[in-house]
């Protein structure tokens, strides 16, 4: 079996709303794989049927190899969209609950708990109760719970949301290592940057259905090519770029892009006459730019099938 997870014509209902739509995937064994969407999109309802808290109402799911996910239980690291934890227990003592939940032994779990606590920066919390914690802290005890028993999968819904950058490079790096053990790892995410760095696969749903999934370079082929800016200035005349067709600016980074026929050449001489320019690249789009384009092209075909009934 060469895939952690596949997904074959997968839908979900909730009465009348289709959550997730003909939904097909596969999920190597010992990759990153990214899942991409807007609030709503359908990626925490997949998560749940993959966990085997919701069912699919058609289509089958196979997690290493078995259709339910109860199966292979203690071979699964989950890390829900709800975080929470029991705030009045002590840091290394939680962390070593959820190892014995999985089937750790008591020592064993104790010893692990510690030693993953200490390298990810928090040895001092180790005795101390969670409620004292940031949430920043109290994410990353979570991640560390529910990786402790060294999953062969782990999924992570939204790791990254509502943390600052120390934290979130820690989260980075734990997702790392987890690659480096030769594990499987899954994260759906709003954060385009997170998952260029980190993935080596992506997918996007967006109201429901699929939109794309591959590897990054698979994704990026074949579209347009685009100036990647770094400036100091006034950024409103980037507007004025004579044959600009559509720009993403940033305030110091723009990603831009030209009408077709236009020189990046002479855009760059223009530029340099315009604002002070600290990088320009000419190259393919990144995943935010690929992310924005695919929701704005899929909502235009919504608008038009709708209008033509």
């Amino acid at each position: 079996m060469n895939h952690a997870l596949t997904l074959h014509g997968v839908t979900k209902r909730f009465g009348s709303f289709t959550a997730v739509s003909n939904l097909s995937l596969e999920v190597p064994k010992g990759c990153i794989y990214g899942f991409l969407g807007q609030n709503g999109a359908g990626k925490t309802t997949t998560i749940r049927m993959v966990m085997s808290i919701f069912h699919p109402d058609e289509g089958r799911i196979s997690v290493l190899g078995h259709a339910d996910a109860q199966e292979v239980k203690d071979r699964l690291g989950y890390l829900p969209e709800e975080k929470g934890l029991y705030k009045k227990m002590k840091t290394a003592e939680i962390v070593a609950y959820f190892g014995k939940l999985k089937g750790m032994d008591s020592r064993t779990a104790n010893n692990k708990a510690r030693e993953l606590l200490t390298r990810y920066g928090l040895g001092d919390w180790l005795d101390k109760k969670c409620e004292a914690m940031s949430k920043g802290m109290g994410q990353k005890v979570q991640v560390l719970g529910s990786i402790i028993h060294e999953p062969e999968l782990v999924i992570l819904d939204e790791p990254f949301s509502g943390l600052d950058p120390v934290n979130r490079d820690t989260m980075r790096d734990i997702i790392l290592d987890m690659k480096r053990q030769g594990r499987t790892v899954i994260f759906s995410t709003h954060g385009m940057e997170q998952a260029e760095q980190l993935c080596d696969y992506v997918m996007m749903i967006h109201k429901s259905k699929l939109q794309f999934a591959g590897t990054l370079s698979e994704i990026k082929k074949g579209r347009d090519l685009g100036i990647q800016l770094d400036y100091d200035g006034d950024g409103r005349v980037l507007a004025q770029l004579p044959g600009l067709s559509r720009i993403n600016d940033n305030g110091k980074h723009a990603e831009i892009y030209l009408q077709v026929g236009t020189d990046p050449q002479r855009a760059l001489r223009w530029l340099l006459d315009h604002v002070t320019v600290k990088r320009f690249d000419y190259r393919e789009p990144s995943l935010h730019e690929i992310f924005v384009r695919t929701v704005d092209e899929a909502n235009q075909k919504l608008t038009a099938t709708a209008e033509a009934r």
